[in-house]
């Protein structure tokens, strides 16, 4: 095809089979090894993103003895006075580095503005293009490295592009975009960790080569993603840079620690990841959609966040990379406390819960109180704009600070009606 004929569809075309291909059959085993010499770097934060809306009236704020409750029963935790589900015995052991905000409450009960909402911290409002966290800590931070600064591990993210910041701050993906809607359908296999040849290589190099050719085009946001997508495959594309994405370094103690589901493997990674300097990473635990069957899903999908959280949070610990390392586990919002006639809960944003850990957070806390039947708040109302405030003030960033969005108005990190939890800080 001659380059006149090359048109801009067919070029993305190209680029996504390329970075597609590249991706999900040999998993991105090029990266740049230089990532292991960043140095000192800003606080890193992993988000642990329960895809579908999490019912945490299971989780983190059980209901024994009322007929909301359901079957499960709650237990001790290392802190004194703080249950959590018996599905989640191992992080009920290091409940001190952790603390549970029982008393989120948000308006948005449909997954798509949820998602919106709870990402960007922001509800849609007109033109404005409005970044995820990731992006916003990536481009706080922006650490000088060949890893992207924002990846995304399984599924597709909530929130696509770098909003007004700029396609250079999209989050990354990595894994399969599977549409199995089961809790462990990230694609995410250590066995897909196969290094691509140097003929390999070479011919996707020359792709983006020739697609380089796109910048003679009018500037628009189709050519500034294209520039952005071809420059970070050009710095992942470095022969010398398998380590990062290769879990097969790590002992397989630990692998099988962190356990062989998708999800696990993923925070495994994430920890690899902020170790060499990323600033952002989010694992997707896919499945917590739970209208039916609620119970028995919500079992087995706890067994993995417990093992996959509870290995992220002590392997940070060991490394001294904890303090550095903001981890905030949630959903879209709620589920029903009833249970409805499908022995299932559905969307509910009035009262839920989340979990904090990590850098700049005091763990062993309980924040907030639901009424016994887990339909009210009683104590300690928290909203998304909230907790925003919150995580920005533990990274060591001021949630009033100010970037100019696509529209010319400037907007806040944090939504300026936010408070942070000073309990937490």
């Amino acid at each position: 095809m001659s380059r006149k004929h090359l048109s801009r569809r067919t070029a993305l075309q190209h680029l996504a089979l390329g970075v597609s291909a590249w991706s999900t059959s040999s998993w991105l085993p090029t990266l740049a090894e230089a990532a292991a010499e960043t140095g000192s770097k800003p606080k890193s934060v992993i988000l642990i993103w329960l895809n579908g809306g999490p019912a945490t009236i299971d989780l983190w704020d059980l209901k024994p003895g009322n007929k909301n409750g359901g079957p499960f029963q709650e237990i001790e935790t290392q802190v004194p006075g703080m249950k959590i589900s018996e599905h989640l015995p191992s992080l009920a052991k290091q409940a001190s580095d952790f603390s549970i905000i029982r008393s989120m409450s948000t308006r948005e009960g449909d997954h798509s503005r949820a998602r919106f909402v709870t990402m960007t911290g922001y509800t849609p409002q007109g033109a404005i293009k409005f970044p995820a966290l990731g992006s916003l800590v990536a481009n706080e931070f922006n650490v000088e490295n060949d890893i992207p600064s924002y990846v995304h591990i399984g599924g597709r993210p909530a929130i696509g592009g770098g909003g007004f910041l700029g396609p250079q701050f999209a989050p990354f993906v990595v894994g399969g975009r599977s549409r199995r809607s089961g809790p462990d359908s990230s694609d995410l296999k250590v066995a897909d960790l196969t290094p691509i040849s140097v003929e390999q290589q070479a011919e996707r190099l020359q792709l983006q080569t020739g697609l380089k050719s796109l910048s003679t085009m009018p500037a628009s946001l189709v050519t500034d993603t294209l520039d952005s997508s071809r420059d970070r495959a050009l710095r992942l594309m470095n022969p010398k840079a398998a380590s990062v994405f290769d879990l097969q370094q790590e002992d397989a103690a630990l692998r099988e620690a962190y356990g062989s589901s998708s999800f696990g493997q993923g925070c495994l990674m994430a920890r690899r990841l902020v170790e060499r300097g990323v600033s952002f990473v989010e694992v997707s635990l896919n499945g917590w959609d739970t209208h039916s069957d609620n119970f028995e899903r919500v079992k087995e999908l706890s067994q993995q966040l417990d093992r996959g959280c509870a290995s992220l949070l002590n392997d940070l610990r060991q490394r001294e990379l904890l303090k550095d390392t903001l981890i905030v586990c949630q959903g879209e919002f709620g589920r029903t406390p009833r249970i409805n006639g499908q022995s299932g809960r559905d969307h509910w944003p009035s009262t839920w819960s989340m979990m904090l850990a990590g850098a700049g957070i005091r763990g062993g806390q309980v924040i907030g109180k639901t009424s016994e039947d887990g339909t009210k708040i009683e104590s300690k109302p928290t909203r998304t704009a909230d907790l925003m405030a919150t995580v920005f003030r533990g990274i060591g960033l001021d949630p009033r600070k100010q970037n100019m969005s696509n529209v010319g108005r400037p907007i806040r990190l944090a939504d300026p009606d936010g408070k942070a939890i000073e309990e937490l800080l």
